[in-house]
């Protein structure tokens, strides 16, 4: 087997180490005003892929290829973030080894192509061509080297040495395109079938390639830059594929008849062949293994020498035959090789492929890797990037505002005519109707409320104990009523009963307060009594309807609500139970089907449309063209516009399909309103709707009615509490006040009968004084009551004189009760005037005209260290007054509001409000005062439960009574002695 034609490769350039970090650090200082130290990992990563790049060419053609590939696309985007970066790069050049060094990236990416295109054509040369697989990689490698010195001859001008000069590349070019050629030639042998005028044709097509390359490589060789091997191996293949081409077009021309023609075509191919041998045989004896190693294989002159001996011998073979046939059988004229037509070329086999498009195959992108500076983006790169989020955004509105105008105008169609609701009524059946019968969990929400507040203290339960606590205020109103009245019968019979002797002050300026605190309390109750009858009459206009509410079971609610749907009549028994005959049924099942796919079909379009939009919204907040508008950064600004459109192309199949949603809509919604109203134009069709309407209609107002009983039930409840929380109060407040009626009753009771004694003692000596035996001396009686006589030893006292006008004004006090500091008041302090201050009574002045003034008080003591009164007898002040209940804030707006236990006008406890004219006993002593400090006083106008009252302005004390006219003095004839130890002490008052 004869070995395949050699092919030459270009050599390949030298460099040295070089290190990108000093450089680069400063220019991110400087450019991005960031630190250099957060980059060494990507500055190493860049140096090793330089590294790589050169050391990977020393082993595989294929790895050093992708070293290099990945190299020179790191040097793009470096370009594009750095373009004033400046860098050293030693380079030698690939033919004549001189070593030039420039500062420019552009150098270096010019070196690192043209290494990638002599990596390119070693790797074709290399490759076993006996294969197809062989000979596609080697015709694309080819292409693809020719595409690389394309570049350089395109972008990079001025070359600062010889191999990156325009004229070499340009041959360089050249040769790769036409040994791409030559190899395509190869893949069209015998075996493929293809006709010989097209081998011709392609064979002529090499054959001119090499010829176009033949005297430029002579002047190069002569330079000292090409070797004389690439000159005598071009100028072989140039003569061996043109008799390779005159061969096929005589093998054509036979086939055709035109035995003069292809006998003139064998004679120029057997000519070519023995030149195309002699320049074989020149190139196997000069052909130099040392120097050529660089760019042929070592076989390469064996190979053509043997290849072109062989075609030789062929054409010869073939010429000598093909002579005889025509001399003994055509005897056809041979025309001249000058008047032969010449064989046409073609078009071009072997473009060469751009640097673009190998950059942009996946495999090569996937080499490159990412950007290693990719968080560096230039400002100019951000503002371009954010015009183009810009016009993202204006196409997402505009599409989003299509959709939502479809999806409104979808809404607004099927809410006129009722769907999908209405053509409920005409498929759902039985299911639809106990549809209606469920209450909802709306309504069931509220049951729950009503069952809960029931558990918490039923109603009725509320409203017995509310009229238990308002009978017993009433209870113990009335009681404390007849208690007074009681004292101030006993006060006035012994006024009767004594007459002027009588000094104890009338019971009306003592229960002036006290009564008039019943009164306030009483009228409280009667306005708390209407609050009551209103919260009973709301809650008797929702008995019935909170007690099916409160079913536990759910049963009474449900059942409720049946009977409510149900209550039409026979007739409406059952919605659906309309009387149909079967062809009006069959009929509009059919027209429901009609409707119901329409509306399935509206479904599915929407649905789409939503699922469109939302990946479009996705795509377009993912797409990112940094990396683009990096590339494209050395354009011109005029090109951005074009290049936005262009990138905004991706998404225009979302927008297609919105449009194909729209249209689909419009289709839709036409089948459904021409169904529907063929539909609901039947009688029968009518009648339904209409019981559905209304027994929707007697559910919503089922509803509403349920709705109104909860909020009423809720406010009942809320009522009874404060109605509740009102009367405990009340009830406290009578509770204290008959306390204190209790405590002053039994100190006017003490003071009652020792005034009575006395009252009996001066009868008796008025009665004695105006009778005979007052002449004669005293009698046994005044005897007795002189040896009482403790101030004056046994000396006979002057009798008592008579209470003059003057001493009714003389004040007297009534003890106090002495208690416990008042409990803790849920509505705040009590105040400290009115009916129930805890003010203490200002001390007593003694008479200054009566013989019997009272000597000055005691030290008062404390409640603590007393035990019991004074042995002697003491006139105590009036009894401490209970604060001032607060009002209570109603619970709505028209509800009962519970009234405050009102207060009276004037108050007397414990103030020193009430006078009496009696005489000062001897040696009084004041009883001390246990009342606690008053609290301070405390307005409750904000409050709303009942009107406010007021128990009272404090008190002076009543007006004294009408004078009397003078008495018969007895202060120089005796004193009285004391009469016990003070009245018992009354209960502690509760406030």
């Amino acid at each position: 087997m004869s070995l395949p034609s050699p092919l030459i490769f270009v050599p390949k350039k030298v460099t040295q180490d070089v290190d990108f970090a000093p450089a680069l650090k400063s220019v991110i200082a400087k450019t991005y005003s960031e630190s250099p130290d957060a980059y060494n990992e990507e500055l190493g990563a860049l140096n090793r892929a330089r590294q790589d790049a050169l050391r990977g060419s020393a082993g595989s053609d294929t790895t050093a290829r992708d070293l290099l590939y990945k190299y020179f696309g790191q040097l793009e985007l470096l370009e594009l973030r750095f373009p004033e970066l400046r860098v050293p790069f030693p380079w030698s050049d690939a033919f004549t080894n001189v070593k030039i060094s420039q500062q420019s990236l552009a150098y270096e990416k010019a070196s690192v192509i043209f290494n990638i295109g002599a990596t390119l054509s070693s790797l074709a040369a290399s490759s076993p061509r006996t294969g197809p697989e062989g000979l596609k990689r080697a015709f694309h490698s080819f292409r693809c080297a020719a595409g690389m010195f394309v570049y350089i001859n395109e972008n990079f001008l001025h070359a600062p040495s010889t191999d990156l000069s325009k004229e070499v590349v340009k041959l360089l070019v050249g040769l790769m395109v036409a040994q791409a050629s030559e190899v395509f030639v190869e893949t069209m042998g015998p075996a493929t079938g293809k006709s010989a005028g097209l081998r011709s044709k392609l064979c002529m097509q090499v054959s001119s390639a090499y010829a176009a390359l033949v005297e430029d490589v002579k002047e190069w060789h002569t330079k000292g830059v090409f070797l004389r091997e690439w000159s005598l191996l071009i100028q072989t293949k140039a003569k061996y594929f043109g008799s390779l081409a005159h061969y096929h077009r005589s093998t054509a021309d036979t086939n055709a008849g035109k035995y003069g023609e292809a006998l003139a075509h064998l004679q120029v191919a057997e000519n070519l062949a023995k030149e195309a041998n002699r320049l074989a045989q020149l190139f196997t004896s000069t052909f130099s293994t040392t120097s050529a190693a660089s760019s042929l294989q070592a076989d390469a002159p064996v190979a053509i020498a043997e290849l072109v001996k062989a075609h030789l011998a062929l054409v010869t073979e073939t010429h000598a035959k093909a002579q005889k046939d025509n001399d003994i059988v055509y005897n056809e004229v041979v025309p001249s090789e000058a008047s032969l037509p010449p064989i046409d070329k073609g078009k071009p086999i072997a473009e060469p492929i751009p640097i673009h498009d190998v950059y942009a195959a996946p495999d090569v992108q996937k080499l490159v890797g990412p950007d290693l500076f990719q968080k560096l983006v230039p400002l100019s790169v951000h503002e371009s990037a954010s015009m183009y989020s810009e016009e993202k955004a204006k196409l997402v509105r505009a599409e989003a505002e299509r959709v939502e105008l479809a999806d409104e105008e979808l809404a607004s169609a099927l809410e006129y005519m009722g769907l999908p609701a209405s053509l409920a009524r005409f498929q759902a059946g039985a299911a639809a109707q106990a549809s209606l019968a469920d209450p909802g969990p709306q309504v069931r929400g509220w049951a729950d409320e009503v069952r809960h507040g029931e558990a918490n203290g039923r109603v009725e339960d509320l409203f017995r104990r509310l009229g238990s606590l308002k009978e017993q205020a009433g209870r113990h109103l009335d009681a404390i009523a007849q208690d007074l009245d009681s004292e101030t019968r006993e006060c006035e019979s012994l006024r009767t009963k004594y007459g002027h002797l009588w000094a104890q002050q009338p019971s009306s300026s003592g229960t002036r307060s006290f009564r008039q605190d019943l009164r306030s309390h009483r009228e409280s109750l009667e306005q708390a009594a209407g609050s009551d009858a209103q919260a009973q009459a709301l809650w008797e206009s929702i008995r019935g309807d909170a007690g099916v509410l409160a079913d536990p079971s759910g049963q009474a609610l449900e059942r409720i609500f049946v009977e409510a749907i149900g209550s039409g009549g026979a007739t409406q028994a059952n919605l659906l139970d309309s009387d149909l005959g079967d062809d009006d049924e069959t009929e509009t099942k059919k027209r429901v089907e009609v409707v119901s796919d329409a509306l399935s079909r509206l479904n599915k379009i929407k649905k789409e449309r939503a699922e469109t939009l939302r990946d479009l919204k996705e795509k377009v907040q993912t797409d990112d063209i940094s990396h683009i508008l990096i590339l494209n950064r050395k354009g011109s600004a005029d090109a951005q516009p074009a290049l936005f459109a262009t990138e905004l192309e991706k998404f225009r199949p979302h927008q297609q399909r919105l449009t194909q949603t729209l249209q689909a809509q419009q289709s839709a919604l036409a089948d459904v309103n021409n169904g529907f109203k063929t539909l609901t134009e039947s009688s029968k069709a009518r009648q339904v709707q209409g019981q559905w309407a209304d027994a929707e209609r007697k559910k919503r107002d089922l509803i509403t009615r349920l709705g109104r009983a909860a909020q009423a039930y809720g406010d009942v409840r809320t009522a009874l509490e404060k109605g509740l929380h009102f009367y405990q109060d009340l009830n406290d407040l009578v509770d204290g006040l008959q306390q204190q009626v209790n405590g002053w009753i039994s100190m006017r009771t003490s003071e009652r009968e020792r005034m009575a004694a006395e009252a009996e003692i001066k009868q008796r000596l008025e009665d004695g004084a105006s009778g005979p035996s007052a002449a004669s001396g005293p009698s046994g009686l005044d005897r007795a009551m002189g040896s009482l006589n403790l101030g004056l030893g046994g000396a006979r006292s002057p009798p008592p004189s008579v209470p003059s006008p003057s001493a009714y004004s003389q004040p007297i006090s009534y003890p106090s009760s002495a208690s416990s500091p008042p409990p803790s008041n849920p509505y705040g302090s009590f105040p400290s005037t009115g009916a129930f201050s805890l003010s203490s009574p200002p001390p007593e002045q003694p008479s200054a005209h009566s013989q019997y003034a009272r000597p000055p008080a005691p030290q008062q003591s404390s409640y603590s260290s007393s035990s019991a009164y004074s042995p002697a007898p003491s006139y105590p002040t009036a009894p401490p007054i209970p604060p001032v209940q607060p009002s209570y804030p109603s619970y709505g707006s028209g509800q009962p509001s519970y009234p405050s236990p009102a207060p009276s006008n004037v108050s007397s406890y414990g103030q020193p409000a009430r006078q009496a004219s009696f005489p000062a006993p001897p040696q009084p002593v004041t009883q001390s005062s246990y009342l606690p400090p008053p609290p301070q006083p405390v307005s409750y106008q904000s409050s709303g439960y009942g009107q406010p009252g007021q128990y009272g302005q404090p008190a002076g004390g009543p007006p004294p009574p009408p004078s009397r006219p003078p008495q018969p003095s007895y202060s120089q004839q005796q004193q009285y002695p004391q009469y016990g130890s003070g009245p018992p002490q009354p209960p502690p008052r509760p406030y």
